[in-house]
């Protein structure tokens, strides 16, 4: 529910009728900022709404030129441009080292937790398939925009691919490092914790994660998961 929160406005954007897109546009807008406002109640910071920031601006931007000009060029590659601004927004997260999807994980997992290793990592790896997936979906709809078949149904695809193939990614990934989680002994003088995973929507860890990491030096058992030396 998470990411379907998240990503609302864009699968909006990508699924209604394009032939007023300035509406379109502006609907987007309004459901972004919705979103950002509901999340804002429920004592959700900015920091953790990289996204949806981004795609308030965004929408507000397309908008502009939409209603300015209708018959804008924009509108042919309204379906790159958008996938490029996500690419952009999730790779410059990765690059100043705060992953976009921190933000949607921190919401099921508790705070103590969100400065572990592990789960900063974890959320590396997804933000950077999110990040290589919305590029990749931005190229493949300019090249469908450049020969003359914006818009179609191949285009709608594409943009639905960019979000679901990720999203496939996101569940199973997690469910693979639950899943060793699981598998690893609890650390000797450490107490077993309840166990409350993250639902799959969010790619949180297990509360058994980070206590059952194993407390020696050198490579862990985990091979893609530093040891953590928790006190």
């Amino acid at each position: 529910m998470s990411y379907l929160r998240t990503f609302l406005p864009w699968i909006l954007f990508a699924v209604l009728p394009s032939g007023s897109w300035q509406w379109v546009s502006l609907a987007a807008l309004a459901v972004a900022v919705a979103v950002i406002a509901g999340q804002h109640r429920v004592g959700v910071t900015s920091d953790a709404l990289i996204i949806e920031i981004g795609s308030a601006v965004f929408f507000a931007a397309l908008a502009v030129v939409a209603f300015t000009d209708p018959h804008s060029p924009a509108h042919a590659y309204s379906g790159a441009l958008s996938s490029g601004t996500l690419a952009v927004v999730a790779g410059v997260s990765l690059a100043v080292g705060k992953p976009f999807t921190l933000g949607i994980a921190k919401r099921t997992t508790p705070r103590e937790y969100w400065t572990a290793p592990p789960f900063i990592r974890v959320n590396t790896v997804i933000t950077a398939v999110w990040t290589a997936a919305f590029a990749v979906t931005a190229i493949a709809l300019a090249l469908v925009a450049h020969a003359g078949h914006a818009h179609s149904t191949p285009a709608t695809l594409l943009q639905i691919a960019g979000f679901a193939v990720p999203m496939v990614f996101t569940v199973r990934y997690v469910a693979h490092v639950k899943a060793v989680a699981s598998a690893v002994p609890p650390a000797a003088g450490l107490p077993e914790p309840v166990p409350r995973a993250a639902p799959a929507s969010a790619p949180g860890l297990p509360l058994t994660l980070v206590r059952r990491l194993p407390r020696r030096r050198g490579l862990s058992r985990w091979g893609h998961l530093p040891d953590t030396p928790w006190q």
